[in-house]
Formats: structure tokens, C-alpha cells, sequence
């Protein structure tokens, strides 16, 4: 039998527990959210490198883990991570991944044999084309996208809870051992996500409708608002605000985005095109015989579309009723109506906000189980 320092770097055993220590490649939102959630989980050996020393320097200070740049060589050298995070951008996470898992690497930092390597790029073709190309050990590389974000990046947006209830996509292949799949989905269901599992190509064609081309059509959408009058915006209501919002997201990365995944992205588009036309085409003549019943075919459409989004608590959503309650732009007076609310024994399933423009009110839409309803209204209205 060969011992262990005669076994090649798949035959290595491993366990498919968290127990360090975790490198994470790339300290934007991602990495060091996940370097303190991955703290707080009780494992304190996490170490955050990253190309902008600056980043790398603000992810320890925010606790995400010890900045790699401050190891000896030494030290670096005796790294021997259990686990390697790759949060790098989508053009360049199939690389870094290869050379985290290059067991051949002339230097002792640049290759770590012993180590499953995972990358959370927000795309998956493509780093495993990366990875499998380059000859390095693919049994130890497993794909995974955490379906989290926020508006903001860098590591000052990070949060050990981002990942809270939220879905996280593992993408298997056929060399990777199980072994080191188990320990990613471990690691993934530590920081509370939901773990779901797909091929590489069903990640990237449904990420492609779902995150993509609706962040396309968002920025389509409020790239014709650059030459609109003030006074117009002005008038804007909650509807645009919430259509656009995610217009506000780094450009940078979209782009690799755009690029990585572009193929299912254009077939959606496709889609998209066509219905467009159909609209342009009926909108020209909207008086035509037809003209109407296919604009309520393309309402009623998109109606059905957004019925099959699951509800709050997953499978087939549930009509909630709504209430509108106007709101005082003062202090606490959110959080009193929220704790009336409590009060009453409500379980609140929704909340939007809605600002009036140059009024000192604000408008909360409650949405509430149909039978508490009138309950709500009748107990409000007495506060």
C-alpha cells in the first residue's frame, strides 16, 4: 500500500467537514462575505488574498480573515488550505483556479495539492472549460455560484449573513470526487444558503433569463432616461424606480458577465426581440381589428409569466392581500406601524415602500394573509 507521501494529489484523502484552514482568492463582496461567515461558523483559520492590496487590507480589518500579504514566505510556503475560494471575475476565476490547484506549481503559494477549489463566479462554462484545458487535477474543482448580491461592492459591503436563505448553485462534472463536492455544499449550507444542483450549461442558460437579461433590459431601460427633464423624473413613481434599480450595478463586471455567458443570453434576447416587435407592430396601428386582443394576449402573458415566480415560501406563490398605509417621514414611524402590526398578530409576508417626491409622507404597501385583511384595517385604523 503506498503511504501518504507516495499518493498523487487525487488519491489524497479528504473530509468532507470545514475545518480548515480556507483560502479565499479575491476580497470583493462575495469573498469577504463569505470569509466571515465562514468565522462565524466557528472556523477562525481563514486567510484573503487579493490582487489590490488595498481590498486585501479592508477584508481583515473587517474581520473576513488574515491578510495573506502579511505572511512570510515561510508561512506561505506551510499553507496547506483545505479549502480555496476563488472570487474572481468571471474572465479570469477558470485561471485562478488552475493554479490554486496545480500541484506541480514552481512556487509553494501558487499551487495547493491537497485542496478542493471551488470559484463563485456567476458563470460555470467557462471556468471549467479553463480548468480542464489547463491539465490541472479537475477531481478537486467544483463550480458553485451563490445567488447573492447587493447593489454595493468591495469588502465594506460585505456581511456574513448575505448568503441567508438564499439559493447556491453547485455544478458538478464528470471527474469531480464526491468527496469534494460534499464539502462545498457543506460549506454552503454552514452559511445558510439553499443548495441546489445543476450541469454547467443548465447554470448558465438559466442564470442567462433570469439574472442577466433582466439586468440588460433594467439598463436598456434607464439608459433612455439620460436626456429626460428633471420635472419628468420628478414625477416617477415607484413602478420605474423598481424596474431600473438594478440599472445602478458595477459595469465592470456586467461586462465580463456579457461576455462569459453571452450565447444564452442572446437566445433569450431573441425572445424578447420578437415580442417586442409584436408590440412596436400592433402600437402602430392600435386601432386595427386584433390590435386589442393582442395587446391583452402580451398583458395577460406576462401575467402568467410572473404567476409561475414561487412565492415566499417556495412552490406555487399565494394572492396575499395588500394594504396601503400612509406614512409620516418622521423617525419611528415606520417601526411603530410595524410593531402595531406585531401587536395585532400578524404575520407581515410583504412590504414595499413608496416615497411621495416633496411630501413629508411616504406610502407602505402590507401585504398580509387574505383573512387578516379586514383584521388589519379595523386594528390600524384604531391606532
Amino acid at each position: 500500500m503506498s503511504s501518504p507521501a507516495e499518493l498523487s494529489a487525487s488519491e489524497l484523502p479528504m473530509d468532507s467537514t470545514l475545518t480548515g484552514p480556507v483560502l479565499i482568492i479575491g476580497s470583493g463582496l462575495l469573498g469577504a462575505s463569505i470569509g466571515l461567515g465562514v468565522r462565524a461558523a466557528g472556523c477562525e483559520d481563514v486567510y484573503v488574498q487579493d490582487i489590490s492590496p488595498t481590498a486585501e487590507a479592508v477584508a481583515q480589518d473587517i474581520g473576513a480573515g488574515i491578510s495573506f500579504s502579511t505572511l512570510s514566505e515561510e508561512e506561505r510556503a506551510a499553507l496547506a488550505p483545505q479549502l480555496v475560494v476563488v472570487a474572481a471575475p468571471p474572465d479570469s476565476a477558470g485561471a485562478v483556479c488552475a493554479r490554486a490547484l496545480n500541484a506541480y506549481a514552481p512556487r509553494p503559494e501558487a499551487g495547493y495539492p491537497g485542496a478542493v477549489v471551488t470559484d463563485v463566479a456567476s458563470v460555470k462554462v467557462q471556468p471549467l472549460a479553463d480548468v480542464l484545458a489547463s491539465g490541472a487535477d479537475a477531481s478537486r474543482y467544483v463550480g458553485s455560484h451563490p445567488m447573492a448580491g447587493r447593489e454595493k461592492s468591495g469588502p465594506v459591503a460585505a456581511r456574513g449573513e448575505l448568503f441567508q436563505a438564499r439559493p447556491w448553485i453547485i455544478c458538478e462534472h464528470d471527474s469531480v470526487r464526491p468527496e469534494c463536492v460534499r464539502l462545498v455544499r457543506s460549506v454552503a449550507v454552514e452559511l445558510g444558503a439553499i443548495v441546489t444542483s445543476l450541469s454547467v450549461e443548465e447554470h448558465d442558460q438559466t442564470v442567462a433569463l433570469i439574472s442577466h437579461v433582466p439586468q440588460a433590459m433594467s439598463s436598456l431601460l434607464a439608459s433612455r432616461l439620460q436626456d429626460t427633464p428633471l420635472y419628468a423624473l420628478s414625477l416617477a413613481g415607484q413602478g420605474l424606480r423598481d424596474t431600473v434599480r438594478i440599472a445602478a450595478s458595477d459595469p465592470t463586471l456586467w461586462v465580463q458577465i456579457f461576455a462569459a455567458n453571452a450565447a444564452p443570453i442572446v437566445k433569450s434576447l431573441y425572445g424578447v426581440r420578437e415580442d417586442l416587435n409584436r408590440l412596436i407592430e400592433t402600437l402602430e396601428d392600435p386601432l386595427a381589428s386584433g390590435a386589442r386582443l393582442d395587446l391583452a394576449q402580451l398583458m395577460s402573458e406576462g401575467n402568467a409569466g410572473v404567476a409561475r415566480i414561487p412565492g415566499k415560501h417556495g412552490g406555487v406563490p399565494t394572492a396575499f392581500a395588500t394594504l396601503t398605509v400612509l406614512v409620516d417621514d418622521e423617525p419611528g414611524t415606520l417601526a411603530r406601524m410595524l410593531a402595531d402590526i406585531g401587536d395585532l398578530g400578524i404575520n407581515l409576508e410583504d412590504l414595499r415602500l413608496e416615497h411621495s417626491t416633496g411630501a413629508p409622507v411616504g406610502m407602505a404597501e402590507v401585504s398580509v394573509n387574505p383573512a387578516k385583511h379586514d383584521y388589519l384595517v379595523d386594528g390600524l385604523t384604531e391606532r
